[in-house]
Parts: structure tokens; C-alpha cells; sequence
């Protein structure tokens, strides 16, 4: 298989630590089992991307976080840099935040490796060092800020590529609930503040939402002349003796930081205006 039809396979380490080879065995199998329909999923999305006659991602593009949940095993496809992050319980019974993805920067050593086998070049800007970006070959463009994406075709042949990187965990009675955001969220709220706005949220209907607005205010106070980076947050809340919740919510951005609505699942979207 070449680097387009390859992807990595991890286990959570501590997790790993905590089970016997029979038990490693089966979840092997597991992801062994879900492995494939990740990488033709993510392969057949990428493809019509390319061929849609109306969405144009020669220089655009999307990141992806994906996950399936069977039983109490979890599989997570990441493709970019969303992010997972579990809120769980800690040996002393505090919530603590667990990444479960790794953000594919371009600067990590096995992307840039790659990118730089297949001519694309990393490098950070003067005014930004530490966003390391991934560039064509023969021209300063188009910067993207990391190594793996839907669409983007115009670095395809570069080193980005559309394969996710998949990881496992086993759900325990510990583990209370996971967020999946965008990047958006991520560059000004950590994972613990994420996870402790998930924990104090009245309803778990309104925590994505609440997330959401937590990320557009630390916006607004970290760079105020600045257009606010997409926030999208679905919170999936862990229950083994019952059924699952999950809470959606995405931020509608206008060309400022003043103009941010929120979608969430309780809303009807808003209607255009002429």
C-alpha cells in the first residue's frame, strides 16, 4: 500500500497497560474490523469532494474527527486537527481531560517526513513561528495549517493526504462523556477548560452550545481585531446502563468577532437575509 492507503493504529496507553494479551487480542480485532470502513469512508468523501460540480476545494478544505461507539469500545478516525477529548474521572474522583487524537500539524516529525518526500515544504511565517504551515512546492501558498484534510486538492500531490488516523479506547464507568470540536475551539480554550464548561452545563442539550460561546468570548479577549475561526462542538455523553445523549452546536461566524450566532440542536437555523 502506498501513503494514501495507509493510516496509523493506536491504542490509548493507558489502556493498553491495563488488559491482558487475550484481551488485546480481541480489541486488535476490533479495529482490525473497523479499520477498513474508516479508510473507504474517508476515501469515498475526499473523491466527491473533487468531482461535486458546485463546491470548489482546489484551495479549501475541511478537517474531520469521527467516531464510532459499540458496546464500550470507541473508535476514533482524525483526519487534520479537531480534536476528541474525554472528560473522565481521575483516581481521586476529580474530572480530569484525556485527548484522545493528536493534532496533524505539519511540523510532527512522520508528517513532515512526508510532506517533504512528496516536495511540499513546512515552514512557519516571521509574524506567526509557532503555526507551522505546509506550502507548494514552487510558490509561497496556500499555507494550510495542517497535514492531512478533505479537499485541498492543490497540495494532494504535496504530501497532504485524506487518511485518517485511527485510535481506540474502552469506555470505563470513569469516562463521562467526549467532545468533538474544531480547531476553532481549541486555539483559545484547553482541554480542561473545555471539559470543566461540558461538567457545569445545566442541561446536557445546551453543553456543546455553551462551549461554543465560552470559544467566541475567548475570542473576542484574546484577539479582538481578528475574524473568529469556525466553532463546531458535539458533546456525546456516556451512559453504559442507558442509552447515550449527544449535544451539537456549531458557531455561524460573520467578518467580525461581534457577529457569532449559535446553531444547536434545539434551534431551527437561521433564515437568510436580503
Amino acid at each position: 500500500m502506498d501513503s494514501e492507503e495507509t493510516s496509523s493504529v493506536c491504542l490509548n496507553e493507558e489502556f493498553r497497560a491495563s488488559i491482558d494479551f487475550k484481551d488485546l487480542i480481541k480489541r486488535s480485532e476490533i479495529i482490525a474490523t473497523l479499520r477498513d470502513p474508516f479508510l473507504k469512508a474517508f476515501r469515498i468523501v475526499d473523491k466527491e469532494l473533487r468531482l461535486h460540480p458546485d463546491i470548489d476545494c482546489f484551495y479549501s478544505g475541511t478537517t474531520a474527527v469521527t467516531l464510532v461507539k459499540q458496546g464500550q469500545d470507541l473508535v476514533i478516525g482524525n483526519v487534520g486537527d479537531s480534536r476528541a477529548v474525554l472528560g473522565t474521572r481521575d483516581q481521586n474522583n476529580t474530572l480530569v481531560a484525556v485527548q484522545l487524537t493528536v493534532d496533524l500539524k505539519p511540523n510532527l516529525p512522520r508528517e513532515a517526513e512526508r510532506i517533504r518526500r512528496c516536495r511540499g515544504r513546512v515552514f512557519a511565517l516571521r509574524d506567526e513561528p509557532e503555526v507551522a504551515r505546509l506550502w507548494l512546492p514552487n510558490a509561497n501558498s496556500p499555507g494550510l495549517a495542517m497535514a492531512r484534510a478533505f479537499g485541498d486538492f492543490c497540495l494532494k500531490d504535496f504530501g497532504l493526504i485524506s487518511v485518517p488516523e485511527i485510535s481506540y479506547r474502552r469506555i470505563t464507568e470513569k469516562d463521562e462523556f467526549i467532545v468533538l470540536a474544531t480547531d476553532g475551539v481549541w486555539d483559545v480554550l484547553s482541554n480542561k477548560e473545555v471539559v470543566d464548561i461540558v461538567a457545569m452545563a445545566s442541561t446536557r442539550s445546551s453543553a456543546a452550545r455553551y462551549v461554543v460561546e465560552s470559544a467566541g468570548r475567548a475570542w473576542r479577549l484574546r484577539y479582538p481585531t481578528s475574524r473568529v475561526d469556525d466553532c463546531a462542538v458535539v458533546c456525546l455523553f456516556l451512559n453504559i446502563d442507558s442509552s447515550n445523549s449527544v449535544s451539537a452546536a456549531k458557531a455561524i461566524i460573520g467578518g467580525s468577532p461581534d457577529d457569532i450566532g449559535v446553531l444547536s440542536d434545539e434551534q431551527e437555523p437561521p433564515q437568510p437575509t436580503y
